[in-house]
C-alpha cells in the first residue's frame, strides 16, 4: 500500500482510505468491524466518516457510523494505528434532528459537534477534522448555475469563524490538521489567506467528488491542490456505484445504494449511461474490471492525496482495494482521455 504526506503535516494517510457511511444502514455493526480489520491488513491506515453518518441521513442513523468505529477502536486498541477524519454538517436546516435544524459551521456548532462526535469514536482527538459542505450556498452535490443574489457579503467573515474555531481544536490538541469538504477554488483560497494573514491553521485535504464521470475538480481545484499542497481526498470514485456497470439498462440491484437511497443523483441521467457504457467497453477491451480501472485512473491524479472507497460487501471492498495493483498503461489512458473529450464531465 502506497502512503503519501498529508499536506504539509507530519500524518501520512494510505492511498486507498477507507470510507464508511453504509455502516448503520446498509451495513450491521459487524460488517463494518469485518471492513476495518480487512482494510488495516492490507496496509490501509486512513479511515473517513462524518458526524451525518449513516447515508441516506436520519434522525434513527445519525452518528451510528462513528460510534460504530468508535467500538471497534475500543475492542482492537488500534486507535493509534489509523489516521481518522471526520466532519461537522454545514448549514443544516433540512436536517432538523442536527442541533434542531440550526447547524451551521460556526464556532458553538462546531465546539458542540467536535464533542459529540469524539464521544462517538471513543478517542480523544481527531487526526482530520473537515467541514462537510461550506455554509454559503455553493454547487456541490450536483447543482449548477449561480445566482448574484447568491452572495451576501458576510461570506468572508463566515469563513474567518469558522477557521478561527478549527484554531482553538487544534491549539487544544483535540484536532490535529483541518480540512474542507464539497469546496470551491475560492472557498479554499479565502481559508488559506486567512491562514497565512493570521497566524491559523492551514487546510490540508479537500474532500470533493471525482470520478471519469465527474473531472469538475480537474478545473480550479486541481491546480491549487498541487500550487498549495492541499490534496484531495476523491470521494465517489466509482460515482456511486456507478462505473462498475451494475445501475446499466435500468437495473437496480436489492440493496445497492439506489436501492436503498431514494434520493436523486447526479449519475441517473441518460448521459452518465452512455458514458458509464463505454467507460465499461473500455475496460473490457483491457481485460480490466470496470471499477479497478475506474479507481485506478483516479490514483493516478498528481492531485490526489487519498481515494476514498466504499462497499457493502467483503466480496466488493477487496475487488476496490485490489485496485491499488492495477496499472493503466498508455492505450487505456488513451482510450480514457478520447472519451472525456468526446463526453466530458456528464455528472458535474
Amino acid at each position: 500500500m502506497e502512503h503519501r504526506q498529508l499536506g504539509a503535516t507530519d500524518i501520512k494517510v494510505s492511498l486507498i482510505c477507507l470510507g464508511t457511511m453504509t455502516w448503520g444502514q446498509q451495513n450491521t455493526a459487524e460488517e463494518g468491524y469485518a471492513q476495518m480489520d480487512y482494510a488495516v491488513s492490507r496496509g490501509i491506515n486512513f479511515f473517513d466518516t462524518a458526524e451525518l453518518y449513516a447515508i441516506p441521513p436520519s434522525a434513527e442513523t445519525y452518528g451510528r457510523t462513528e460510534e460504530i468505529m468508535g467500538e471497534w477502536f475500543k475492542k482492537s486498541g488500534k486507535r493509534k494505528d489509523i489516521i481518522l477524519a471526520t466532519k461537522v454538517v454545514g448549514p443544516a436546516a433540512h436536517l432538523p434532528w442536527i442541533r434542531s435544524g440550526t447547524a451551521i459551521p460556526d464556532r458553538a456548532n462546531i465546539m458542540e459537534a467536535v464533542e459529540g462526535s469524539l464521544i462517538r469514536l471513543q478517542t480523544d482527538y481527531i487526526d482530520l477534522y473537515q467541514i462537510h459542505w461550506p455554509q454559503r450556498p455553493v454547487n456541490s452535490f450536483g447543482k449548477l448555475g449561480y445566482e448574484e443574489n447568491s452572495i451576501t457579503g458576510r461570506e468572508a467573515d463566515d469563513i474567518l469563524e469558522t477557521l478561527e474555531a478549527l484554531s482553538e481544536l487544534v491549539t487544544s490538541g483535540k484536532v490535529r490538521a483541518i480540512g474542507l469538504s464539497n469546496e470551491t477554488p475560492w472557498g479554499l483560497m479565502t481559508f488559506l489567506k486567512y491562514a497565512e494573514g493570521r497566524n491559523l491553521p492551514r487546510v490540508v485535504s479537500v474532500q470533493n467528488p471525482y470520478n471519469l464521470l465527474n473531472r469538475a475538480y480537474e478545473v480550479g481545484l486541481a491546480e491549487m491542490s498541487m500550487q498549495e499542497n492541499v490534496g484531495l481526498l476523491a470521494y465517489s470514485p466509482l460515482g456511486g456505484g456507478t462505473l462498475t456497470g451494475k445501475y446499466l439498462n435500468g437495473q437496480v440491484p436489492k440493496g445497492s445504494r439506489r436501492d436503498i437511497d431514494k434520493r436523486s443523483s447526479r449519475y441517473k441521467k441518460p448521459s452518465a449511461e452512455e458514458a458509464t457504457q463505454n467507460y465499461v467497453d473500455i475496460a473490457k477491451k483491457h481485460g480490466l474490471d470496470p471499477a479497478q480501472m475506474a479507481l485506478a485512473f483516479v490514483n493516478t491524479r498528481p492531485f490526489l492525496t487519498s481515494n476514498i472507497i466504499g462497499a457493502t460487501t467483503m466480496e466488493q471492498l477487496k475487488t476496490n482495494i485490489d485496485s491499488i495493483d492495477v496499472k493503466l498503461d498508455g492505450e487505456v489512458l488513451d482510450d480514457i482521455a478520447a472519451l472525456h473529450a468526446r463526453l466530458s464531465n456528464p455528472c458535474p
